[in-house]
């Protein structure tokens, strides 16, 4: 059997052809969906929404500032540096409008990464929240940014509470440091400007660039992947296929016009942006965006008082939910789909929503380079725990070999290479880059390794950088950590390889406990009875907290920055 593709049977209802020609561009697809769905609520943020016309409009008026104000044409890159806001969608509908290449940049970005990624783009503007208006100030003396526009995280409420909300924002709450930028302009000033002049609709084609969109670096210094137009109306057609599913009964799990979406996970990061502001926005759903995760206390409230239909999260933050005491509070039962992706998913935290909620978790895998999703599990019980489903309509996979790039059958582990309309073009101004990742056919290869199974389920087993090589074994440190998050008294943890004289390298264990009564010796006891020798972390390390990427992936490269800089400060 031909491993690069796979012809089985899907589960019910999902095609494997997808018509690709569907919309012309992002501003048709924009245009189609918002004329099917007009009054109903289509984002919602602090108890405010805003319907599908609502935000078309608003798009509108400051795609036409853009047009008619300020000094930048269609194809020239704009950076947004935003959480998830109200404001996000219109901002970011509103340059696709107005013909400009969106540049994401995460807010919780130093400056000398917000610098890095300024330049490499060569952004000519930039669109940020007023509270990271002190790292913008410090980072626009060094570099030639055009146009500036803030914007306050109220600004799209209604009169009174916009007021409120920006007053505790800025002087209660303090998060709006004083900084001084001449010639900024507030995104309230652009809309209302907008408002009076004529919109002159820009016909993008497929081909054109719509975001330049940077890798998450968790392996090494991020690169600004090409998506265009097609990528990206590709990846969202396709997953709305891998949605189509129906259940026992013949109907439809996901209804249009009629899910309510719990969109957590932040916008500017290429799983958020395609999911919410493209898929789930396609089929009329109302996307609840959150602004802050990381305070769970206020995301269980909104969760109580919305109760949603969809989850779209990844493993640490179901573990920080089913954690919280006031988890058993809120009632989740209306969940059809809860769908994870970005990191590998436990077990235990599985079996624990499963337990809370009654919805299975699906597993899913992209990355930034393929719009960014490749697979998906199907809903209910098609769905295949510990795999990231099948490949999605019109996506070929296979696996070779990394070292001769032989195509292995299957399996058996491998590197796991992409064919598909959603793969991206290149990475921005590195063709040296761009070459390494592709084969001589046009595979794009991952740098993860996976299985493809007979049925033609895929497992990611590990990152190929990540793999630890002990004594000529490879340590996958996703099977380590899911032992060892298994363990009652472990909140999370991480593994890493360190060097070691004996054996090369040797595993290093990262936990963050639930109290200071877990000892090394009794972790290294449990690993040994569900790890073979060579697996069992040498050195363990107990930490508060683990350094994370804003959608929750564990930074191995940094833990193991960290014990170097640790080793040799010792010395």
């Amino acid at each position: 059997m031909d491993s690069s593709f796979w012809h089985g049977k899907r589960a019910p209802g999902i095609k494997d052809k997808v018509d690709l020609n569907t919309y012309t561009n992002l501003i048709d697809f924009l245009n189609k969906i918002t004329a099917l769905y007009a009054d109903k609520p289509a984002f919602k943020n602090m108890g405010t929404s805003l319907s599908f016309i609502e935000v078309d409009q608003l798009s509108t008026r400051f795609a036409t500032y853009l047009q008619s104000k300020i000094d930048l044409k269609p194809g020239d890159r704009v950076a947004v540096q935003l959480p998830n806001t109200l404001q996000s969608p219109v901002i970011i509908y509103g340059l696709l409008k107005a013909g400009m290449i969106l540049v994401n940049i995460n807010p919780l970005y130093t400056e000398r990464e917000m610098k890095e990624q300024l330049i490499d783009s060569g952004a000519k503007a930039l669109i940020f929240l007023d509270v990271f208006g002190y790292k913008v100030s410090s980072v626009v003396a060094e570099i030639d940014l055009k146009h500036l526009i803030v914007t306050s995280l109220g600004d799209l409420f209604s009169k009174p509470k916009q007021i409120i909300v920006n007053i505790v924002v800025k002087y209660i709450k303090k998060m709006v440091q004083p900084f001084s930028l001449p010639g900024v302009v507030t995104f309230k000033e652009a809309i209302k400007e907008g408002k009076s002049l004529p919109f002159k609709p820009f016909n993008a084609k497929p081909e054109d660039i719509a975001v330049i969109q940077y890798t998450g670096g968790t392996t090494g210094r991020s690169k600004g992947a090409i998506l265009t137009h097609h990528n990206l109306l590709s990846n969202v057609l396709q997953c709305r296929a891998g949605l189509s599913q129906v259940d026992e009964n013949a109907k439809q799990y996901l209804q249009p016009g009629q899910e309510s979406v719990i969109a957590a996970l932040p916008l500017y990061h290429i799983y958020a942006f395609t999911i919410h502001l493209m898929m789930f926005f396609g089929i009329g759903a109302t996307n609840i965006l959150i602004t802050n995760p990381r305070d769970i206390a206020a995301f269980i409230k909104v969760l109580k008082k919305n109760p949603p239909t969809v989850f779209v999260g990844l493993n640490t933050l179901f573990a920080a939910l089913l954690h919280h005491k006031d988890i058993d509070r809120c009632d989740l039962t209306s969940l059809k789909l809860t769908t994870s992706g970005g990191t590998a998913l436990t077990k235990e935290v599985a079996t624990r929503w499963k337990e809370k909620t009654g919805c299975q978790i699906s597993e899913a895998y992209g990355l930034t380079e393929c719009s960014p999703v490749v697979s998906m599990n199907p809903m209910g019980k098609e769905a295949r725990q510990g795999t990231v489903g099948m490949a999605l309509p019109e996506t070929a996979l296979k696996v070779i070999d990394s070292e001769s790039g032989k195509e292995l059958p299957l399996g058996e582990p491998g590197e796991l290479c992409i064919k598909g309309p959603q793969v991206m073009q290149g990475y921005w101004h590195k063709p040296e880059e761009t070459a390494n990742v592709f084969d001589d056919q046009g595979w794009l290869k991952s740098g993860d390794i996976a299985v493809i199974n007979q049925d033609g389920f895929v497992k990611i087993v590990d990152r190929i950088k990540d793999m630890v090589l002990v004594s000529g074994f490879n340590v996958y440190p996703n099977e380590v950590e899911e032992v060892v998050s298994l363990h009652p008294e472990v909140i999370s943890c991480a593994v890493t390889g360190i060097p070691d004289k004996k054996s090369g390298e040797a595993i290093k264990l990262f936990v963050v406990p639930k109290s200071k009564t877990l000892t090394e010796q009794a972790l290294k006891t449990y690993c040994k009875k569900y790890l073979t020798g060579y697996k069992v972390p040498r050195y363990i390390e107990f930490r508060e907290s683990l350094p994370m990427t804003p959608v929750g992936k564990v930074l191995r490269r940094q833990l193991r920055e960290e014990h170097e800089q640790k080793v040799n400060s010792n010395e």
